[in-house]
């Protein structure tokens, strides 16, 4: 593993993995890193916790800070939330995440 920069995998909505690089001294988060790489995650907040549109779940057994009470709120309003529920844009990028796999959730009410 290069300095500052970790793997991490996407699990498309068509079930298609995506092994990515994510840099880990840019203060980044993973609805950040998925736009990098055009992965289908709108973000239509920039990242401000105030839409689900970065929905994803958490597959891996990594243990994440917990959801913020901003975030629980957009959860609580979003479609198909399970358990490992959680926004991208407030999953920072970190030396502790390395490995982590997340699969996009569905988009509105489909």
């Amino acid at each position: 593993m290069e300095d500052n920069i970790i793997n991490v995998t996407v699990v498309d909505r068509e079930g298609i993995e995506h092994p990515l690089l994510a840099p880990t001294d840019m203060a980044m988060n993973m609805m950040e890193v998925c736009k990098s790489y055009d992965l289908p995650v709108e973000g239509t907040c920039g990242g401000m916790a105030l839409c689900a549109s970065c929905h994803m779940y958490i597959l891996s057994d990594h243990t994440l800070s917990e959801a913020s009470e901003d975030e629980e709120n957009m959860l609580d309003q979003a479609f198909f939330v399970k358990s490992n529920s959680r926004l991208g844009c407030q999953i920072k990028i970190s030396e502790e995440i390395d490995g982590l796999r997340v699969q996009l959730a569905p988009v509105g009410a489909e």
